[in-house]
């Protein structure tokens, strides 16, 4: 049993060797972790070259960052450019369309009174003829009575040209021949004077506007739109400040809004039940730091369907040929985008549409 025990036990021999492994296991732990923290120390404590070494390749780093993000920076300011110039054509190109769609009216409103101001040119012209005869009858007579009593005959021949002169009717119709040229004279310059200030680019520059005066310009240039359809009035506050905007955008979106509210009623219209229907625009203060300009008329409203998608570009209900789809994407773009304000709607089937553009007076209040 004693021998069995004995052979089970370890020999000093073997005890010493694993204590002599494991310091040299542990003694070479320690020198991996000296050289470690020697490494370490030699990476913080860098040498003068090195640090400049690292602050050159830095500072190229920065300078060919610096070099691609200005070099991006006119990329993207040209692209800018370029993008507002495509605005201002786009516009430009959109009012030219507007003023071809509005042509034919147009040329017909200056056409009707260029009729009867040339008819009635016609007619001073066969009365001035008649008047002049009168008078030179009327001088001879009275050069006859200078000399004595004049000759009855002369006098004969004189009474019968005053009748057949009807100077009574003439009395009566030259005035008003000259009153409705000169009516119609003005008429024809409004519509050009309003042609020309609705077509003027404003160069994307804000200026102080009249808004009464911009709305009935606007109205004017959009006539023969409205006209036949509806009877349309126009309503603004006493106090009403001049509005800084850019007045060709403004101009345009005002036109859009009369238009479509023109076809709105038009599509109403049917056989005895009304002749015309109403639109209304106005212009009034909202608070200190806005102008709210509206369009309403008692057309055939929109749906939900069609009121979330209205602004949309290129979305339109109108038959081909009558609408492209642009008209309130400009409203929106120009109110929102352009002069920071809102455009608000309501609109119900059945019960007409009004349109809100609330234009703030300043920038700040935007």
């Amino acid at each position: 049993m004693q021998s069995t025990h004995e052979s089970a036990a370890p020999s000093a021999s073997t005890v010493t060797s694993e204590l002599e492994r494991q310091l040299q296991a542990r003694d070479k732990t320690i020198d991996v972790l000296k050289r470690r923290i020697r490494q370490q120390g030699a990476t913080n404590e860098a040498s003068p070259f090195a640090l400049l070494e690292q602050n050159i390749s830095l500072n190229n780093v920065i300078t060919r960052k610096t070099r691609e993000l200005e070099a991006e920076r006119q990329e993207l300011q040209r692209a800018l450019t370029e993008l507002r110039s495509t605005q201002s054509q786009l516009l430009q190109a959109q009012k030219m369309e507007s003023i071809g769609q509005l042509a034919a009216g147009i040329a017909h409103e200056i056409n009707t009174p260029t009729q009867y101001v040339a008819d009635n040119m016609d007619f001073i012209d066969k009365a001035t003829g008649s008047l002049m005869s009168l008078l030179e009858e009327t001088l001879k007579v009275l050069a006859a009575a200078h000399d004595g009593p004049p000759d009855a005959g002369l006098i004969a021949s004189a009474d019968a040209l005053l009748k057949r002169t009807r100077l009574d009717y003439l009395r009566r119709q030259i005035p008003d021949a000259l009153s409705q040229s000169k009516e119609g004279l003005a008429h024809i310059a409004r519509i050009v004077s309003a042609m020309k200030a609705f077509s003027h680019p404003s160069r994307g520059e804000k200026e102080a506007v009249d808004v009464h005066e911009l709305i009935d310009t606007t109205i004017t240039v959009a006539r023969s739109e409205w006209k036949y359809v509806a009877e349309l009035e126009t309503f603004f506050d006493d106090d009403l400040p001049q509005l800084p905007c850019q007045r060709d955008l403004i101009a345009q979106a005002i036109l859009n809004l009369v238009v479509n509210a023109a076809h709105a009623v038009s599509d109403t219209l049917t056989q005895g039940e009304r002749e015309k229907g109403r639109i209304e625009v106005s212009a009034r203060r909202a608070g200190a730091q806005h102008i709210d300009i509206c369009v309403t008329d008692d057309g055939a409203g929109m749906p939900d369907a069609v009121r979330e998608r209205m602004y949309e570009p290129f979305f339109t209900t109108k038959p081909v040929g009558k609408g492209t789809g642009q008209g309130l994407s400009i409203v929106y773009s120009t109110v929102v985008d352009t002069h920071q304000g809102e455009i608000l709607c309501e609109s119900a089937p059945g019960e007409g549409t009004r349109f809100t553009m609330r234009l703030p007076l300043s920038d700040s209040a935007a």
